[in-house]
């Protein structure tokens, strides 16, 4: 069997850990739509169980939450 007949994972455009989730969803059709700190944390709650260490990203996810929060905080001088 060569190579182009076996089905190929695309780590860089399309990694497992993004597009395994049941919904068929792959995690960039959401997050390409929010700002940095929200996408972040999406991505980090998306792939939670899929890179073995789900406790990790959800604290992960949980700094860029507070980042988001601590931006929308910041007055914005527009007074």
């Amino acid at each position: 069997m060569s190579n182009r007949s076996k089905k190929s994972i695309d780590s860089v455009n399309h990694p497992t850990h993004y597009t395994s989730h049941p919904s068929g969803v792959e995690c960039f059709q959401i997050v390409e739509h929010m700002g940095f700190c929200l996408g972040s944390a999406m991505k980090y709650i998306w792939r939670a169980d899929e890179k073995g260490n789900a406790v990790e990203d959800l604290r992960k996810a949980i700094v860029c939450i507070e980042r988001e929060i601590a931006k929308r905080m910041r007055p914005t001088g527009n007074a």
